[in-house]
């Protein structure tokens, strides 16, 4: 089941006052905007009245047209409607300005929420998809805001202003009038309900696709490779069908209520023509009056169906906002202690786990009882089959995620008792594959840079970029480049080898200059002269920190202070190289496998 659950148990009025709260600033200046729109739909009924008047009063006056008064009256409508476009567009302007703040304030929650997950719940949802609750889901709430909310507000305004203009003219009139529309309106919420239920199907299925189209676009080098490529259109084309799928029948129940408000204002409208042609007659309705009254009709009319409309956005705009709420209801596991933490200075780092134990969701456990201990300055390998947990200790090191059982002590503090920020001041993580954004070689390495640096952006950063590729003695290898530094990677920095892409990381991390760092085998799958450079730039990287290396080559465990070796989830061994080989146990067998391979 998707951590990332929608809010499905909130009704509309509930999600809009969720939603509301988590966005306050879609309702600033709220009363002034909704008084601006009743003047503005005031001015909409000056037409009717107007219409009356000249013609009962002007045209028709005793003694014949009063020409002096249908001008005045002519003038003083268009002035009415004047002032009442003036307040429309201020209403439009208003709200546009308040839903643009609230839905800036909307997509900045979600995206710092779903960055500040942990890695393990941002796994159970595609990216795609993620990207979806912060982009295509926010857009349906924006159009609504924007387009259905003003609207909504203007047309249930009119229609109480136009209801008692009704009244005032013909109330037998405004029964018949009410009377074709009650059952529209009863019919309408359980309408509501199914359009509701289908939109929320069309927001999951978006959701879907993008998350499809975004892995195909990622992978589209190994789906070249193993060509695989009709297999993943069929993919791509049954997740496009199955969204146009949703959408029509979402789409089919819309147009059926909206066709159904059109039929209705229709026959209404020709039922008050015949109804008020009798009343002409009979001597109960003059000429102006019934004009006027066809006037209302319409006014009437335009904003029952406008609003059918506008509630059927609603819909969609609220199965977008449970999407979004549901993002930001999803607990963070790896919580900021922030003010209240310990502080922790920078210095020589110590490391220990007591009693670490770990198991993912409904899984079983990855880590039992593991202890270990790093002395500051001290360099530890952690070796061990595939599968026996070595990633797991440097994701929990790290503090990417929580242990289940036990506790992981920088200096003595547990990790959950000091801020973030802190610790990712002293504890980095240079990955296996390091991740590279599109951009130059010197802004990529330039991310090693604490981003409240008082250098960090400004010119001068350059400058420490090549300091630290110097330092790390990978001058040579930038200055062959084609621009040096400013060499452009590609997106995810596809234009570099596997092996260069670990050298920007290990750059990053020397500029980053953290006290304990852990490093996910850096010299894997490289060729030898690139090894060569990974090698030196370790040696001056690592020299005086702590570090941890989960190593997959065991060259690397034997150039540590101490090996740490994990079997099944439990640490089995301890010791220096030499000693552990002399023991001839897990270690041991492990080493003889790999000389024997690399022979």
């Amino acid at each position: 089941m998707s951590a990332f659950a929608p809010a499905s148990s909130l009704g509309v009025l509930a999600t809009l006052r969720r939603g509301v709260a988590v966005s306050p600033q879609l309702v600033a200046g709220w009363k002034v905007t909704f008084l601006l729109a009743v003047v503005a739909s005031f001015g909409r009924v000056l037409v009717p009245i107007a219409v009356q008047q000249t013609v009962d009063t002007g045209i028709q006056a005793p003694g014949g047209p009063d020409v002096r008064r249908v001008v005045i009256l002519t003038s003083v409508a268009a002035v009415g409607l004047l002032v009442g476009a003036a307040c429309s567009a201020a209403v439009n302007v208003r709200l546009f300005r308040s839903s643009e703040s609230g839905l800036f304030s909307l997509r900045t929650q979600a995206f710092r929420h779903v960055h500040e997950l942990s890695v393990l719940t941002q796994n159970t949802e595609r990216r795609g998809s993620l990207v979806s609750r912060v982009t295509s889901d926010v857009d349906t709430i924006s159009l609504f805001v924007q387009w259905g909310g003003i609207m909504l507000l203007v047309s249930v305004l009119q229609i109480g202003v136009a209801t008692i203009l009704m009244a005032v003219y013909s109330w037998q009139l405004t029964l018949i009038v009410w009377a074709g529309f009650v059952p529209l309106f009863l019919a309408l919420r359980p309408l509501q309900k199914r359009v509701n239920g289908r939109y929320t199907v069309v927001r999951e299925r978006v959701g879907a696709m993008l998350g499809a189209i975004s892995e195909s676009v990622v992978g589209a080098e190994t789906i070249r490779a193993y060509g695989v490529g009709e297999r993943t259109q069929r993919r791509i084309d049954e997740s496009v069908a199955s969204t146009r799928a949703a959408m029509v029948r979402a789409q089919n129940l819309v147009g059926a209520v909206f066709s159904s408000g059109v039929l209705v204002a229709n026959l209404v409208l020709a039922v008050v023509v015949v109804a008020g042609t009798y009343l002409g007659i009979a001597g109960q309705l003059s000429v102006g009056k019934l004009l006027a009254f066809l006037f209302l009709v319409q006014l009437f009319t335009g904003p029952v169906q406008m609003a059918t409309e506008v509630l059927n956005e609603l819909q969609n705009a609220v199965a977008g906002w449970r999407r979004v709420l549901g993002v930001l209801e999803t607990p963070i596991e790896v919580v900021d202690a922030g003010a209240d933490g310990v502080p922790s200075p920078p210095g020589p780092a110590t490391l220990e786990l007591r009693d670490v134990a770990y198991r993912y969701p409904d899984g079983p456990p990855v880590l039992v009882d593991v202890d270990l201990s790093v002395p500051a300055g001290s360099s530890v390998a952690v070796v061990g089959a595939t599968g026996s947990g070595k990633t797991t200790i440097a994701k929990l090191v790290a503090r990417f995620m929580d242990p289940t059982a036990g506790s992981v002590l920088l200096d003595g503090v547990d990790l959950r008792d000091i801020p973030v920020d802190q610790l990712r001041r002293r504890v980095v993580l240079v990955p296996q594959e390091g991740f590279l954004f599109d951009g130059t070689l010197a802004e990529n390495i330039a991310y090693g840079l604490r981003s409240d640096d008082d250098a960090a952006g400004a010119p001068a950063d350059d400058a420490r970029v090549r300091a630290a590729v110097e330092a790390l003695g990978l001058a040579d290898w930038v200055d062959d480049l084609a621009a040096g530094l400013g060499t452009a990677v590609g997106q995810r920095g596809e234009s570099l080898s596997a092996g260069e892409r670990q050298l920007v990381a290990l750059t990053r991390a020397y500029l980053a200059d953290a006290d304990l760092l852990l490093l996910d085998e850096a010299t894997s799958a490289v060729d030898p002269a690139t090894e060569v450079r990974i090698a030196r730039a370790l040696e001056s990287l690592t020299r005086g920190r702590s570090t941890v290396t989960i190593a997959h080559r065991l060259s690397t465990a034997e150039a540590a202070d101490s090996v740490v070796v994990v079997d099944a989830g439990r640490v089995v061994e301890v010791g220096h190289h030499d000693d552990l080989v002399a023991r001839e146990g897990h270690y041991a067998a492990l080493h003889s496998a790999w000389v024997s391979q690399t022979r």
